[in-house]
């Protein structure tokens, strides 16, 4: 066996482990990956009732040491699994900066802040978002389609939805100095802006009943923001549903169709006809 040989063999092993490494941790496919990942979502889930309990305050009277130890071998745990993800992933600084690639460095760093800054303990139920990768397990395909056709109907009609928030900006500013003046800065609106305040529960029907109108006027005006919110509240809904519609349309016209059974529905890559297996145009 040549020294070139020997040399390849450990490059050889690493390129092996982290090929390996790779399917447990990031495929479901396998019987080892999909194992990983409900082994990893159930720590998810005990890490998060730690976290719960210990801000109780007689659980963490009671066991204090245990809910401190825990916490630290579920951070380590997470530790270790963010560490070989950056490791096996064929593109490290893809997976860092992608959605989950910081969900996961989230769910760490609050323990080790904590150390220096105790208040950063609650922030541990970040890993909640963690559990988003249970999709990979169930195979929920279609409904990350369908969670991407929300998202591309939310960017289309962004411009008009913020446009109509500047709208109703400028709408629960004008209503609360109206009764802030009708009130005369008494009955709870002391300043305009918890006069706006008011505007704001009032107009999205919320109504915590902290502040109340007193005078005949108020109650009048109250009444018409009341009656306001509930044309008002369904704009937003209207505009996005109209995107969605929208998008499913175009997803349709770019669908390929039979000239000579006239079927509509087919995927743009098809070639044949799935009604009559005529070659498609």
């Amino acid at each position: 066996m040549t020294p070139a040989t020997k040399g390849n063999k450990p490059a050889k092993h690493r390129r092996e482990w982290t090929r390996k490494t790779h399917e447990v941790i990031f495929e479901a496919d396998t019987f080892y990956g999909r194992l990983f990942d409900e082994i990893l979502l159930v720590f998810i889930l005990l890490s998060i009732l730690v976290v719960m309990l210990d801000s109780m305050a007689e659980v963490r009277a009671m066991h204090r040491p245990l809910l401190y130890r825990a916490e630290w071998f579920f951070t380590i745990v997470f530790t270790i699994e963010y560490g070989l993800r950056i490791i096996s992933s064929p593109r490290p600084k893809e997976y860092i900066f992608s959605f989950l690639g910081i969900v996961d460095l989230l769910a760490i760093i609050p323990t080790y802040i904590a150390i220096t800054i105790p208040e950063a303990q609650p922030l541990i139920v970040v890993r909640a978002i963690r559990l988003l990768r249970i999709y990979r397990i169930l195979k929920l395909y279609r409904f990350v389609r369908a969670g991407k056709l929300m998202i591309l109907a939310l960017r289309n009609s962004a411009r008009k939805i913020l446009i109509f928030m500047m709208f109703i900006l400028v709408l629960v500013v004008m209503l609360g100095s109206i009764m802030y003046v009708v009130e005369q800065g008494e009955n709870g609106f002391f300043s305009i802006p918890l006069s706006i305040y008011w505007a704001v529960i009032t107009l999205t029907t919320v109504g915590y009943g902290d502040i109340v109108p007193v005078t005949d006027m108020g109650k009048f005006i109250a009444t018409f923001i009341m009656l306001l919110g509930y044309s008002i509240i369904a704009i937003p809904t209207g505009i996005v549903s109209v995107e969605i519609s929208r998008s499913i349309g175009e997803r349709y016209q770019r669908r390929k169709s039979c000239s000579y059974c006239e079927e509509p529905l087919h995927e743009p890559g098809s070639s044949f006809c799935k009604t009559c297996g005529a070659r498609l145009e």
